[in-house]
């Protein structure tokens, strides 16, 4: 089945005090590129991550968000930079020397440095977060194709129904340009005595090669045959297991060289009617299939 490549999927997953909430989002996009926003303390897994999206998904434009977050059990979520706290107390200690103040070196002017403190989440995650995050990354991508193979579906039923509609408008040309011919012929033979007083001055044979090469340039017989093939081949991918979006591109192309070959060919107001008619509905088609996997 056929899957649209837009959708959106989230899952989130707590296992003994770590949680990872994750959101996957997906639109149209000819390859598959992947965007990751994550905590720098899993930036280190990011080639893991994308390995975990290609493995599900063929094409688009990924956007994925990773939270987590950790029970702390009443610790803060900080710790003390050592280095950096003794660092700026010396620093501290110095300037009072240089410019001789009598005022002690205290807590509150070491917490004017941001970088006394540091987030917990600094320290690369361990084996057990990125697990954790793993589950959660696997659940939203199965969150994601589920939405993208519902509204796939949805696309699919609405491309059935325009390729059944031009399979009824081919045959009503094939008719079309059939009928045509004798007409061509009583036409042809009208016009030929009007420029002629005396019938029997004309070659008969000549006549008839002139009339059977018309009635092959007005015959679209093989261009029909060959656009019901495409039509066929079209539907099977459809209900094929695997993206089909660029095989439905392509047979669009093809389908659309042999409208153009049946407009050219004919003079026939009708027939032409009927030819703009199927590539209005192939151009349709063709916006469809942008955001076909």
């Amino acid at each position: 089945m056929v899957a649209s490549m837009t959708g959106y999927g989230r899952a989130e997953v707590t296992v003994k005090g770590i949680t990872a909430a994750v959101e996957v989002r997906s639109v149209n996009s000819r390859y598959l590129d992947v965007t990751t926003r994550m905590p720098r303390s899993m930036s280190h897994r990011e080639k893991d991550l994308k390995n975990i999206i290609r493995s599900g998904l063929s094409r688009g434009s990924v956007n994925v968000t990773i939270r987590i977050e950790r029970a702390s059990n009443g610790a803060a979520p900080l710790k003390v930079n050592t280095t950096a706290a003794r660092a700026y107390h010396k620093l501290l200690s110095d300037l009072r020397r240089t410019v001789k103040l009598r005022e002690q070196v205290k807590l509150e002017h070491l917490l004017n440095f941001s970088e006394v403190f540091e987030p917990v989440d600094e320290e690369a995650g361990d084996e057990k977060e990125w697990q954790v995050v793993e589950q959660a990354v696997r659940e939203a991508l199965e969150d994601l194709n589920a939405m993208r193979t519902k509204e796939g579906q949805e696309l699919a039923r609405d491309l059935r129904q325009r390729v059944g509609w031009m399979e009824s408008v081919i045959s009503q040309i094939e008719q079309r340009s059939a009928e045509r011919i004798p007409e061509e012929r009583k036409r042809l033979q009208e016009r030929i005595a009007e420029l002629v007083n005396d019938p029997a001055i004309v070659d008969q044979n000549r006549l008839e090669l002139e009339i059977a090469l018309l009635a092959e340039k007005l015959d679209v017989t093989e261009e029909c045959v060959r656009y019901r093939s495409h039509n066929k081949f079209f539907l099977e991918a459809l209900d094929k297991n695997e993206a089909a979006g660029r095989k439905l591109n392509f047979l669009v192309q093809e389908m659309n060289r042999e409208v153009n070959t049946v407009g050219s060919k004919t003079s026939d107001a009708m027939i032409a009617h009927m030819v703009v008619g199927l590539k209005e509905e192939l151009e349709k088609i063709r916006e469809q299939l942008q955001n076909i996997e």
